[in-house]
């Protein structure tokens, strides 16, 4: 018996058990026999019936023993290797999850620090390195004999960078870059000179004699950030005093430079005038990606995990 002969007999089967009449049309000969044949001899009907169960329950014994034999298999070292992918991505995840507690920590307490009321410099000055970022009320003058610049440097407004949140593919460097004036401050009443970051002035101002119109003479009051040394960022070249290249905030060395003590403020308010410094040179603004880092990472985990479910487990291929 073939193929299309036995799907006939199986349909001829189903239409028996209901008692149903009305069968498919039969256009072949040959099938049209087969089915009178079936209905008409009922030993060969049954016979039909029995060879159709027969298969139904030795398709099921097949597949018993084989869910046995796949559920007996270990997983062996290298399902363990693969099971570390999904267990270790979970932790990375939790990970993330506290160092992103730790940052809102971090960004709430310098919230918190810069919105105090200025204080007056304390007289020991060694209480500014628990001080850092809040505003500091000095008054006293500029000795601009030991001025310095830092830089290039973008202009940061508002505690951002002028070109952060525009979406430009190449920023306007000729606008926006420039230097950072670095003045000693002569504390009045005190033995004592401090660095005061005074703000930010265009390319063309790196040389002394362009800011000479940029002074401001006589006593003044300040009030300024209190900023600690910066650690050498990645990729940023080193300091060279001698020849007047200053690239990142190293107070102590800054201080043996324009001999002061390592005491540095970052002007909050510009004086007015159109050569001016701009202050408010603060970068206030903290990365906090941490929430994109959480979902990548227990994504990861979910999909690596369902993964090796699938495969170890369930016996299953993966696509």
């Amino acid at each position: 018996m073939n193929s299309s002969t036995y799907k006939l007999c199986l349909q001829l089967l189903k239409c028996s058990k209901t008692r149903s009449r009305l069968l498919l049309p039969v256009n072949n000969p040959q099938k049209t026999l087969i089915a009178r044949t079936v209905f008409t001899r009922p030993k060969e009907l049954d016979e039909l019936r029995r060879r159709a169960k027969q298969r139904q329950e030795e398709s099921r014994e097949r597949y018993r023993q084989q869910s046995h034999n796949d559920d007996s298999e270990e997983i062996g070292p290298y399902g363990f290797f693969l099971f570390t992918i999904p267990v270790i991505t979970f932790g990375l995840g939790t990970w993330q999850v506290y160092r992103r507690q730790w940052k809102l920590g971090v960004i709430k307490d310098l919230e918190d620090r810069l919105s105090r009321d200025p204080v007056e410099l304390p007289e020991n000055v060694d209480d500014l390195a628990h001080l850092e970022y809040c505003p500091i009320k000095v008054r006293g003058e500029f000795l601009y004999e030991n001025e310095f610049v830092i830089g290039p440097r973008s202009l940061i407004v508002d505690g951002h960078g002028a070109n952060e949140g525009k979406g430009n593919l190449i920023s306007n460097s000729s606008m926006n870059r420039g230097y950072v004036v670095i003045t000693p401050f002569k504390v009045e009443d005190r033995d004592l000179i401090i660095l005061v970051n005074r703000g930010w002035l265009p390319n063309k101002y790196k040389n002394p004699e362009e800011r000479k119109n940029c002074r401001v003479e006589g006593t003044v009051e300040i009030t300024g950030i209190n900023r600690l040394t910066e650690k050498r960022p990645q990729f940023v070249p080193k300091n060279e005093p001698e020849k007047g290249s200053w690239h990142y905030r190293d107070v102590h060395q800054m201080a043996e430079y324009a001999h002061t003590e390592p005491i540095f403020l970052d002007m909050l308010e510009s004086y007015p005038g159109p050569n001016m410094p701009i202050a408010g040179q603060t970068r206030l603004n903290i990365r906090n990606e941490h929430l994109s880092y959480i979902v990548t990472w227990y994504a990861l985990s979910g999909l690596t995990g369902w993964y090796w479910f699938r495969m170890f487990i369930q016996k299953r291929p993966i696509f």
